[in-house]
This record gives C-alpha cells, structure tokens and sequence, in this order.
C-alpha cells in the first residue's frame, strides 16, 4: 500500500486532519477529497492532491476514486440538520459504488463501539450500518470501532473539558456512570495507518480502546487531577438525553442538537469485546491518565509553536468581548499598521519594562504589581538586567522572555500570582517600509476562578492592551524619526 496512491476523505475534521499529517510525514502518497479544496488546501503538504468531491454526489467520485488503491472512509453527517441517517446510508452507497468501479483494493472506515444485539442510539446504530453498506460494495472493508477519543480538539475531549473547567460543582445524570473505553488520538491514528499494511484477507471489523475501561465521571476525574482541580458530582436519577443536550448546550461550545446525539451514544457501554485488534496490529493502547496527559502535552507543543498570526484575523478590528478561546486558552490579539520598517517597530518592543514602563497606563501596570507583591509574589521589584537589550530567561518586571527572535517575535510568560497562566507575545512583520505589529495576550485559566478573573478584568485589559499596543506604534514612529 505504501507505493500506491491513497485517498483521505474528510481531511477536514478532528481525526482526518490528524491523519492526513500523519501519513505525510510517512512519506505516503495522498489524495483528499474536499467539497471545499480551496479551504483544505493550504493544510496540506506540497506532494499531496486536493480534489473537489462530495460523497453525496455519485459523479463527483469517479475522478477522485481513478488511480487509487486504498481509501479512507472518516466522514459522518451527525451534524446534518435533516436525516444524518439518510444521509450517511446515501453517502455509504455512493462511496462504495464508486471505489467498486474504480477498483480499489480496500476500504479503511472508522465506526463506533456499541452491541450490535442492543437497541443502539440512531448515532451508534447509523455508524455501524454504513459499514455493512460499504461492505455490501464488494470492496474489502477494514472497519475500526471504537469509543470516546482522547485528544485536544476532539468532541468528547472538549466536552469534558469545558463541564470540568466552568462547574467546579456538577449535577450529573446517570449516562456519566457509563463504562466506555476510551483511546488516545496517537493510537486511534496508529491503529488506522497500520491497515494499509493489514493483508487484504484479514479486512474485517476490529474493535478497537484504550488500557482502561472507565466512564465519563472517571475521565472528568482524570482531567481534573491534571489541571489541579477540585470536582465535586452530585448524581440525580433523571435527566433525559434531551434535558442534558440543552444543559451542554449552555455550558460547553456543543450545540444543542449534536450534544443530543452524542448522549444518546453514551448511555450504551462502548466497550472492547473482541480483542483481536491486539493480534492482528502492534498497536499497544495507552490507558486514560497517560491519554489525558498526552493531550495537554500536545497542546504545550501546539502553543509553544503557535504564530497567532495564521491562527486570527489579521484585519486589525478588534477583537469580540472577551476574546477568542483556542483549546482552554483564551485569547486577545490586536494588530496595528505602522509606516516604518519591521526593525524600529520591533526596538520600543525589546526595551518593554522596566524603566520604559508598559507604553501606557503605567499607573494600572504598577498597581497591579502592588496588589502582585501583597500576595506573595514578585511584583515589580526585578525590573531588568539591560535596558536596551534582551535574552531568553531575562526577567522583565513579573514576566520572563521565554521566546525571543530579534527584531520579529518577543513572548513573556507571567511569573505573578494568578488563577491560571498567561503570556504576552509581540510579533512584527513587514517590508523595509512598512510593518504590522501584533500583540497578543494569552491566559489558560484554571477552572471557573480563572475565568471569573479574566472576564473581570477584560475592561481593564481593553484599555491598558489596546493603549499599549498605540504606544508602541507610536515608539515605532520615533525610532524611525530618529532614524535609529
């Protein structure tokens, strides 16, 4: 499978955008079928295909489908404001049929756990019905089942991020108790990257979950630890699966109708009953604890290499009440237009502090390393140690430099006593002439404390964040006055 050319189909989505740089980094040879290529296509690598095409669209497969030996099947219609049943069956048929005449190999698809003898939900029950449809096709079909995925940015993670994040105290109904058996993203992927090498003869469907079998409460658990955090559940016997779509619809970024039918997936067990997967793959499946701290690791590594320039708006509006969140982080990023070259805007950024001050509403920065100082942490005593010049590891008043490209990119990570974690990042880009600077706070609150603070204090951050970013622009146009 490895020298032939391969199709990912929902590239777009949580584990097809993860897979498809996955199997880039293999070296394979892909192609991603899009309705939209001209949103996927700078997400790919330079040797990887874009085409348009859609599953419920039969013609549209033909020339997408020509030339390719194996196909990955990820795309589902839980989302869908009709009948995501008809339409899954619709796309099921048409994507079989399609690879059929084209004469692919196999078909790789990613279904749900659930007993096939028990009354599944819609959800579970259309999951495993495409399956058998695109069996049906002929085609061999390698189908992996499998149950609540673990990893920044898939649905279930979120969820339990933001219930555990926003309700230190949590009413919980009893789908919570659920046993389930939940995977880590890393090994969902192994899993699905090892079927291209899986002999044609051994394609049949593999239940697939981590080390542990534990419920929704057990992961909410699980989280908490890791964030630090105190969760207190107090379990009622009734709570249907619509009065808790409309209460995740309330507190998490769910909505309403997709929160429906995901509960309604979870008050069936989702568990591994048949363990060949284990024989037939090497994939060895982390339990939940190393799970969830992979997926705070590999949000680290996300930030930590993060330009919040291709993430936002570079309009240079402001930004909406509150900020933008990405993951737990919330987000204020504002940029401004300056008539000078990329160095004089970045030279009143490096002398930030200290003697400088914060460009604007020093009287608020000094006052709030007061209040800092009273509660036992650093204030504004250090000061630093250059005033012209900076380091990694310098110290700048309560912050240090934990990032530092000159005369482009400067990022202080806060060293005060907060609810939570906070950075300030600088970046300039421009030609000699002409330069957009853009600054950036960052704050990952711990639970609803740290959110309480900074959604207090964002009228404040308005001010002094919006006057401290004019301030530099104007240093900027005086560095380039002085012809510095």
């Amino acid at each position: 499978m490895n020298d032939g050319l391969v199709l990912l189909t929902g590239a777009s989505g949580y584990v097809g955008g993860r897979l498809l740089k996955l199997l880039e980094e293999r070296g394979l040879r892909l192609r991603c079928l899009a309705r939209r290529p001209e949103a996927l296509r700078p997400r790919v690598g330079p040797s990887t295909e874009v085409v348009a095409g859609d599953v419920l669209d039969r013609p549209s497969l033909d020339a997408a489908l020509r030339g390719i030996r194996a196909a990955f099947y990820l795309v589902h219609s839980m989302g869908a404001s009709g009948s995501f049943v008809e339409a899954d069956r619709l796309a099921a048929r048409n994507f079989g049929a399609a690879a059929r005449a084209a004469g692919v190999e196999r078909i790789i698809y990613l279904g749900g756990l659930g007993c096939e003898e028990e009354e599944l939900s819609p959800h579970l029950r259309s999951r495993q019905e495409v399956g058998r449809i695109l069996r049906e096709s002929g085609v061999p079909v390698l189908e992996f089942r499998a149950s609540i995925v673990i990893g920044s940015g898939s649905l279930s993670f979120e969820m339990i991020r933001s219930l555990v994040e926003r309700l230190p105290v949590m009413i919980t109904p009893k789908w919570v108790k659920v046993p389930a058996q939940p995977i880590a993203i890393d090994d969902l992927l192994d899993y699905l990257a090892a079927g291209l090498a899986l002999p044609v003869a051994a394609c049949r469907v593999y239940e697939i979950g981590g080390a542990d079998r534990v419920s929704y409460a057990d992961i909410m658990r699980v989280y908490a630890r890791h964030r630090g955090l105190r969760l207190r559940m107090i379990p009622v016997p009734v709570l249907t699966p619509y009065l808790s779509s409309l209460w995740l619809g309330l507190v998490t970024p769910l909505y309403a109708r997709i929160g429906r039918k995901l509960i309604e997936s979870i008050v069936h067990p989702t568990v591994v009953r048949d363990a060949a997967a284990l024989t037939a793959f090497a994939v060895r499946p982390v339990g939940v604890e190393e799970a969830v701290r992979r997926a705070f690791a590999s949000e680290e590594r996300h930030y930590a290499a993060t330009r919040w320039s291709d993430a936002l708006s570079s309009s240079g509006a402001p930004p909406a009440w509150g900020g933008v969140q990405f993951g737990s982080r919330l987000v204020d990023s504002r940029t401004r237009d300056v008539p000078a070259a990329p160095a004089a805007a970045f030279a009143p950024i490096e002398r930030i502090g200290g003697a400088a001050g914060w460009y604007a509403w020093n009287p608020l920065w000094r006052l709030r390393g007061f209040l800092d100082l009273l509660a036992g942490g650093v204030g504004v005593r250090r000061g630093r140690a250059s005033p012209t010049t900076l380091r990694v590891g310098d110290a700048v008043d309560w912050w240090r430099v934990e990032a530092l490209e000159p005369g482009r990119r400067l990022r202080l990570a806060a060293e005060m006593k907060l609810p939570g974690r906070a950075w300030l990042e600088f970046e300039v880009t421009g030609d000699g002439r002409a330069a957009t600077i853009r600054q950036t706070a960052i704050f990952d609150p711990v639970g609803l404390p740290g959110r309480i603070y900074w959604y207090t204090l964002y009228p404040v951050h308005q001010l002094v964040f919006g006057g401290m970013l004019k301030g530099i622009a104007k240093a900027a146009l005086r560095e380039k006055e002085a012809g510095r």
